[in-house]
């Protein structure tokens, strides 16, 4: 199976000095820092939040004090034992 490229988390030297001449010359728009850019598009976030919010709630509350006591129990050791 081939191995995936790591994702690119920064344009590289090249890339940003070739997307820097397209804004100076007008062939590309210019790039807002991040302070400065625009909200969040609203479609993309409620698509992103569809049944994220709910799910954990009504999990919750269909358990019993006992039953997540127990399920706390467990991450818990698992969160804690040693490797190795």
């Amino acid at each position: 199976m081939p191995k995936k490229k790591p994702a690119k988390l920064r344009p590289d030297v090249a890339e940003t000095a070739f997307r820097t001449m397209q804004e100076a010359i007008g062939e590309a728009p210019k790039t807002l820092p991040p302070g400065e850019r625009t909200e969040k598009n609203p479609e993309a976030v409620k698509r992103g939040r569809k049944g994220g919010k709910k799910g954990g709630a009504n999990r919750a509350d269909k358990l019993t004090a006992e039953q997540r006591s127990e399920i706390a129990a467990f991450a818990a050791a698992v969160r804690w034992k040693k490797n190795g």
